[in-house]
């Protein structure tokens, strides 16, 4: 399994290199299956989409609607939930974690646990672990529900008094961490999985991992929202950073 994420983190770093390379710059509005051209889209979603030059047609079929993402919130909360309820049913030392789970975590790790352990440290290793899945399920939640009540805002603002649309265009985010950040929200995510490392004592070489793909894999999202700030809006604070106070 860290194998598995050391080369998700391999990949998304050398994406982000290769961002610099000029032989993989957007090309300059040809339609053709170049490699740079499709380099650049297989990178971009949303508005960074707008970067990567006029897109062939053949790579459009490939796009999908933002709403569609929604399967990832409802699989999180269930599965997260499902994990959830086994955790908490295994805190009495008369039931014990399904076989096939055992099973499957020991394939994960490389290792064999023992779940029926009821010694200081196996409770507390229990304990964190619930709270952990408590945890994520809570972010998917409000996660969504934060969601919903952008778009809403959004809405509105983009629409007059009668309620007619006025515009759709983006415009400069200010106020808290965008005033250092261009994707606090990126920041925000890579310290979510900081503070998992810390909690599961800073010697879970595997977790590190984790956290080293979503540096990489939010710094691509950050840089290129960055850009496209920095392209799409003159007066934009020059300041500002697009994923790491004073850094990056």
């Amino acid at each position: 399994m860290a194998l598995v994420w050391l080369i998700l983190a391999a990949c998304f770093l050398a994406a982000l290199l290769a961002l610099r390379l000029p032989q993989l710059k957007p090309p300059p509005g040809s339609a053709s299956l170049s490699l740079a051209g499709i380099f650049q889209d297989l990178i971009r979603y949303g508005k960074t989409k707008t970067g990567c030059g006029q897109r062939s047609v053949r790579l459009q079929i490939f796009d999908v609607p933002k709403r569609w993402f929604t399967h990832f919130y409802v699989v999180s909360v269930t599965w997260n939930g499902f994990l959830l309820l086994l955790l908490i049913l295994s805190l009495p030392a008369s039931w014990s974690f399904p076989i096939w789970l055992q099973d499957l975590l020991s394939v994960l790790n490389g290792i064999l646990y023992d779940l029926k352990d009821s010694s200081a440290n196996g409770k507390a290793y229990q304990l964190t672990v619930c709270w952990y899945h408590v945890l994520g399920l809570l972010m998917f939640i409000w996660a969504s529900l934060h969601q919903h009540r952008c778009h809403v805002i959004l809405a509105n603002l983009r629409k007059n008094k009668s309620g007619n649309v006025v515009h759709l265009n983006h415009s400069i985010p200010f106020g808290d961490w965008f005033e250092m950040v261009s994707g606090p929200h990126y920041l925000a995510e890579l310290l979510i999985y900081i503070s998992m490392a810390v909690t599961f004592g800073l010697n879970n070489f595997t977790w590190w991992l984790v956290v080293a793909y979503v540096v990489f894999s939010q710094a691509l999202s950050a840089v290129l929202s960055h850009e496209y700030y920095l392209r799409n809006f003159k007066d934009y604070p020059k300041c500002r950073k697009a994923y790491i106070p004073f850094l990056l």
